[in-house]
């Protein structure tokens, strides 16, 4: 592969078929009554679709949207044409509906691979997709909880992408305290509206000309609400109002007050959104009053998956171009060689290798987590075993944080060695790496930081019902440990190291339950990072041994073949040198996390404001 092909590869093609079909066995999915129309055939189908979409519609204008961000006049934002172009190329092939019910105009694809076409969308462009995405999850939102009315208005433009999306959160003053926020909403007698007013900011896709209409979903409190979050609302309000036949007519009392200039996704534009500067801001209400947050964080949750989804398809842009770049790049002798002999391709270099490895770990491993969680969300929305449904939802709430901050910090790390492997190179606007890693470093910022991710795994949900989610992921980490143990030397090695992970795992968080009773949550918490680091080393190893036991399967096939596929055999090969390489570089790094929260390090808890 060369550097230029390398730019312009979006993903390994044969990763995706091993992760979908060895790993995760997707086309089983095709026996439920969901998608008994679908086989693997239509499913390669919609992701060759997404691939040439990707390719044709968002990759060319990445590097040229990232130096030509969105201006805004004071009346209307203006970008580059071909983020409409791809936008509604990706919604005329049905990928904002893809998910929804052939009745609705959609396809009734499984998340697992919704979620992989969906990465080649972000691989190619992020900035761009990012519409789009936005745009799913506020329709998600609506189909789940909005009145009959309200779905019949604004449901089936935004499913054709006529409509956009939005989820309007954050507050000047409230940031991520979502308790916190002021925007209020008051009712109009006798029109079954609101009117709000208040502030928003770092508004993702808050105002642009790409769809004849905007759906903000804002957060807001009805006047006499009670205080806190249970006093929290969830509100439409459409850039503009709609008139009997459903088309967009009068201007809602929605201002785009300025335009957040970002070190990257700088094709997406960020906004501070005010509503109700004129007191007549129209909002309908979502479901029932404050209920808010618990509506909202259907939408947060799958965006937080969405998330890890884009981090790790960064990441993987970068590795192969940086790949690309090492199989090309001559530079050095090998030290056995000698000063006279003949130059080599840095690839040849053990310590690029290193780097190459480590890229290769994270973004391979962060996609078979990602499209794992997609797996689980099949699981609960059309399995028919109501216990399996309820387990694989379970399991799911206890990964959400692991999947989102795992991905969003080994993303960006993942870009950062991509930018090291090309040395001055990287560092240089002439080469892509540099973009991706600063598109990639907002991951761990948005739709909640890694450290409130930490907060709600360690504070919240690994205590949810009797800590049965871990208990849950303790199983099946423990089947695959078993089919290791009945494996090679190697693949036992591993299993034994992932043994000795879980018990670690199940020794600190014993300790951390009686601390939660004997010792202030402030000062338990405040290590909550750590507990995050172990328990996504162990995940993140588990689905590295799950991949090892896949291309196991693999090389076996292999070996019965006669005319030997050489190609695959490196395949399996690389498979297992990257598990070797997480399990003997990677997954030790858990056990200090797990010893200073055994521990009690009070290091950074009692540390002082003025000491700084």
């Amino acid at each position: 592969m060369s550097a230029l092909d390398a730019n312009n590869a979006l993903l390994n093609e044969r990763d995706v078929q091993f992760q979908l079909y060895e790993v995760l066995n997707t086309s089983k999915l095709t026996e439920r009554e969901r998608f008994s129309e679908h086989n693997k055939e239509t499913f390669d189908a919609a992701l060759s679709t997404a691939k040439q979409i990707a390719e044709d519609l968002f990759a060319p204008h990445n590097a040229k949207l990232d130096s030509n961000e969105p201006t805004f006049d004071g009346q209307k934002v203006a970008m580059m044409e071909e983020v409409k172009l791809a936008f509604h190329g990706l919604a005329e092939a049905g990928f904002i509906a893809g998910r929804n019910d052939f009745e609705e105009g959609g396809m009734q694809l499984p998340e697992v691979i919704m979620s992989m076409c969906m990465g080649y969308f972000t691989s190619a462009n992020a900035s761009s997709s990012g519409y789009s995405f936005l745009t799913i999850a506020a329709a998600n939102l609506i189909k789940s909880f909005a009145s009959d009315t309200l779905k019949q208005q604004f449901l089936p433009s935004m499913l054709t992408g006529r409509f956009s999306g939005t989820m309007a959160l954050t507050e000047p003053e409230a940031g991520s305290s979502l308790a916190d926020i002021r925007t209020q909403a008051k009712p109009v007698e006798g029109q079954g509206y609101y009117h709000i007013k208040g502030s928003k900011m770092y508004i993702s896709g808050g105002d642009h000309e790409l769809t004849d209409n905007i759906v903000h979903l804002v957060l807001a409190k009805i006047e006499g609400a009670p205080a806190g979050v249970k006093g929290i609302s969830l509100f439409l309000v459409p850039k503009y109002t709609l008139d009997d036949e459903g088309h967009p007519d009068q201007r809602n009392d929605v201002a785009l007050a300025g335009l957040i200039h970002k070190m990257g996704y700088r094709g997406t534009t960020s906004t501070v959104l005010s509503f109700g500067e004129k007191e007549a801001c129209v909002a309908y209400l979502i479901g029932e009053p404050h209920q808010g947050l618990r509506y909202m964080f259907k939408m947060m949750n799958e965006a937080r998956v969405g998330v890890a989804m884009g981090a790790t398809m960064i990441g993987y842009r970068g590795y192969l171009y940086s790949l690309g770049y090492a199989r090309e790049r001559i530079q050095g002798r090998l030290p056995s060689q000698g000063a006279h002999s003949k130059a080599v391709s840095i690839i040849q270099h053990a310590d690029v290798r290193r780097m190459l490895l480590a890229q290769k770990s994270y973004v391979e491993g962060g996609l078979s987590l990602c499209l794992y969680g997609a797996s689980l969300l099949d699981e609960v929305h059309t399995n028919p075993n109501s216990k399996i449904v309820e387990d694989a939802s379970t399991l799911l709430d206890l990964l959400t944080p692991v999947i989102k901050s795992w991905c969003s910090e080994y993303g960006p790390k993942a870009n950062d060695l991509a930018i090291q492997v090309l040395g001055g190179a990287g560092y240089t606007r002439e080469y892509p790496v540099e973009q991706y890693w600063r598109d990639n470093r907002l991951n761990p910022i948005h739709e909640g930081t890694n450290g409130i991710q930490a907060l709600d795994l360690m504070g919240r949900k690994i205590w949810q019902k009797s800590s049965h989610g871990l208990v849950l992921l303790n199983q099946v980490i423990t089947q695959d440990i078993q089919k290791a143990d009945a494996n090679d030397e190697r693949l036992q090695a591993w299993a034994s190291s992932l043994k000795e992970a879980l018990k670690k795992v199940q020794l600190v968080t014993q300790q951390l339950a009686g601390d939660m009773q004997k010792i202030s949550p402030d000062q338990v918490l405040a290590n909550a990072s750590c507990y995050l680091n172990m328990l996504s080393k162990e995940v993140v190893s588990w689905l590295w041994l799950r991949q090892a036991l896949a291309a196991q399967v693999g090389l076996v096939r292999l070996s019965g073949d006669a005319e030997l596929d050489q190609v695959s055999k490196d395949f399996y090969e690389g498979k297992l040198q990257a598990a070797q390489y997480f399990f003997h570089w990677e997954l030790p790094l858990m056990h200090h996390d797990a010893q200073l929260l055994l521990d009690r390090d009070n290091t950074s808890f009692e540390m002082r404001d003025g000491c700084f």
